[in-house]
């Protein structure tokens, strides 16, 4: 008996992890068909965007400026030895705009804005507040989900673009300062190097991981149980599971969509 409930027990967790994904597609799909409804809540969107986008500002810039100088840095210091340091601005800009700019926000914006969504749903929904939101007829996805939803798609990419140029400037400025390479040949290597399809993956990125990163932190914040305990673990899973989800789908544009571009 003991041994057939062991058997058991990884199937029906296996089989709970697949209703849960179920429920959270079902989630995306309602909060993609309900997009609109930012405009007839536009007050709370606007304001979303702010909480989510300008008060993001300082730790994106901050950790773009380290990005782009550690990057600067090590590639320097390794293309110095073979006597190929003036290829420190190419090597920068790639990997800055590529993939430091894209994941490194993402993440930030997967620890800041997801648990910031998960922990306020989740206090209104233990408070039932979310239950006195539909007793009046109002959709909680359009009240609540979608606002945040449009706020992280609209200023997640230009939070990106901010991390990718203060990147480029401190590798600059380091590159003119240790490297002693000059600053205009470094931003010339940086720029003209680049290629569309860089700046396509790198611009792409930032809107495919923010409509992941809202969706998953609403769906645990609305489907927190369990009290102030449930809360916390709401803003917990919903940070990891969208950190994981950034770096997978940083995975597939690298392999899958950079072949197809």
């Amino acid at each position: 008996m003991g041994n057939h409930s062991i058997d058991i027990a990884p199937i029906r967790a296996l089989k709970m992890k697949l209703l849960r994904l179920q429920e959270y597609s079902i989630f995306a799909v309602e909060n993609v068909r309900a997009l609109f409804a930012a405009w007839r809540y536009r007050r709370d969107t606007l304001e979303q965007m702010y909480l989510i986008g300008a008060q993001a500002f300082p730790i994106v810039f901050i950790s773009g400026m380290f990005s782009g100088v550690i990057m600067a840095i090590e590639a320097g210091n390794r293309l110095e030895t073979f006597g190929a340091k003036l290829l420190v601005g190419r090597t920068t800009a790639l990997a800055v705009v590529r993939e430091l700019g894209p994941v490194i926000t993402g993440l930030l914006m997967a620890a800041r804005t997801g648990a910031k969504n998960a922990s306020e749903l989740g206090s209104m929904q233990v408070s039932e507040q979310i239950d006195a939101l539909r007793a009046f007829g109002t959709n909680p996805i359009e009240k609540l989900a979608v606002p945040r939803l449009v706020a992280a798609l609209v200023m997640f990419l230009p939070l990106t673009l901010v991390a990718d140029l203060i990147g480029l400037l401190g590798g600059m400025t380091v590159s003119d300062i240790w490297l002693h390479v000059d600053r205009g040949f470094f931003w010339h290597s940086a720029v003209y190097d680049l290629k569309m399809k860089d700046i396509i993956v790198g611009c792409a990125k930032p809107v495919v991981f923010s409509f992941f990163i809202s969706t998953i932190s609403c769906f645990y914040g609305l489907a927190t149980t369990g009290g102030t305990v449930g809360v916390g673990r709401a803003a917990v899973n919903a940070v990891v599971v969208a950190s994981v989800v950034v770096l997978f789908n940083d995975y597939i544009f690298t392999k899958v969509i950079w072949a197809i571009l």
